[in-house]
């Protein structure tokens, strides 16, 4: 019954997401519907790909998941602006994150890949291997943490300042709060947000905790409880931890968590919902608000011309608003608070000039307490993940300087974990 249910899900999820495709740009055209408050970022591609070039593409599930959903979407972007043909291009799907990650990797070098990219922080070990076996094939992986540190030149890690768009989002469900406070739906004080988590991973901590902060930007008396469910995508799970935060009063759900399960809840409640790596508008119109998504494609954009070019990659790179790689869909101005597509216009403005920091020391405290330029975290990610780099500067926490994924993991005040087990 459960996996029944998880593929019913899922089909409502591809339809849903299908529709619009996760592209920002073609969902003004769908009624309700508002521009996004970023603007899009044209793929600049200088550069001729020769005949026998070839990148692979290996994913942790298909496009079922909105996670990979979205990769496979800037496939088909890069695809597009960069002349590929569908035999220059070679995508596996469903791949573990265990040695059938290196087996993928191995075949797509004997295949002829120039390049070959893994999307999921599981498949990190497996890519290094291969890496090391075709020292003349670039191997770059999603969300990885060793490339800094694992001194392997074709290998690089990638990721984008994804807590910029999360902080976002939060601030459109804290307008949305603050709306229902003033038509007497619930006190200020009872201003409570549900966050769907998948691991207690530095990712998602980092993700959640933007989303809060940038929700009690605007509603200071907001507070959040977050339920884990121990995997990155769990139809079932996820479904049952949106209800179980329904069921706790959570005035509107979130999620960092990969299918339709919480969305779904949230439309069958109808309790307002800000999704991830896409648009559910189509699916759930009377409760999505807004959702923030990493687009690939530039990064895709970035190693293609380095390979192209004879340049070097970055054994990091972290794009951001200005690179395109951080997106926002358009707002559902059905249920978004009025003013919220002119507010987040004016926050992308504050972080893309620097005056805004989302991590701003000066916004949280932990345990009660401000946090120092003493602070300390685990960038280089040993075996008992010790605190080895300074990270707080100019009063900011600075996400993603020292490598491409995160590692912020504070516990900071007003958000409360419902499950560590995970």
């Amino acid at each position: 019954m459960k996996k029944i249910l998880a593929l019913l899900l899922a089909l409502v999820m591809v339809l849903g997401l299908a529709a619009c495709g996760g592209n920002t740009d073609d969902e003004p055209e769908l009624l309700g519907m508002s521009a996004s408050p970023i603007d899009a970022v044209e793929l600049t591609v200088d550069y001729t790909v020769p005949e026998d070039f070839k990148i692979g593409f290996i994913c942790l599930h298909s496009e079922e998941s909105t996670y990979d959903l979205n990769f496979l979407n800037a496939v088909e972007k890069i695809k597009t602006a960069a002349n590929l043909k569908d035999e220059q291009v070679i995508v596996k799907t469903d791949i573990p994150e265990g040695n059938e990650c290196y087996v993928a990797a191995k075949d797509l070098a004997d295949a002829g890949c120039d390049i070959v990219f893994a999307n999921s922080f599981g498949h990190e070990d497996f890519m290094i291997k291969a890496a090391k076996e075709f020292p003349n094939v670039q191997f770059c992986h999603a969300t990885g943490t060793k490339a800094h540190t694992e001194g392997v030149a074709n290998y690089h890690n990638a990721f984008a300042s994804i807590y910029q768009g999360r902080y976002l989002a939060g601030v459109a469900a804290g307008l949305k709060l603050n709306e229902m406070i003033a038509a007497g739906k619930f006190t200020a004080e009872e201003a409570k947000i549900g966050y769907v988590g998948a691991f207690t991973y530095a990712e998602v901590i980092s993700g959640y905790t933007s989303f809060y902060l940038g929700a009690k930007s605007v509603c200071p008396t907001v507070t959040m409880e977050v339920q884990f469910t121990g995997s990155w995508y769990d139809a079932t799970e996820e479904k049952n931890a949106a209800e179980a935060l329904i069921a706790r009063n959570c005035k509107l759900i979130s999620q960092h968590a990969d299918s339709m399960g919480a969305p779904s809840s949230c439309e069958n409640a109808g309790v307002p919902n800000v999704s991830y790596n896409g648009s559910t508008y189509e699916s759930c119109p009377e409760t999505f608000i807004v959702s923030s998504a990493i687009n690939w494609a530039p990064y895709y954009n970035y190693i293609i011309k380095s390979v192209v070019n004879g340049t070097e990659i970055a054994a990091d790179w972290c794009g951001g608003i200005a690179e395109g790689s951080v997106v926002l869909t358009g707002i559902n101005q059905d249920v978004a608070a009025k003013g919220t597509l002119d507010t987040l216009k004016a926050t992308v403005a504050k972080l893309k000039d620097g005056t805004l920091k989302v991590f701003d020391t000066t916004t949280f405290t932990v345990k009660g307490a401000a946090v120092t330029e003493e602070l300390m975290a685990d960038v280089d990610t040993d075996a008992a993940y010790t605190a080895d780099t300074k990270i707080v500067s100019d009063g900011a926490y600075n996400e993603s300087k020292f490598r491409s994924a995160p590692y912020f993991d504070l516990r900071i005040d007003g958000i409360t974990l419902l499950n560590e087990k995970y």
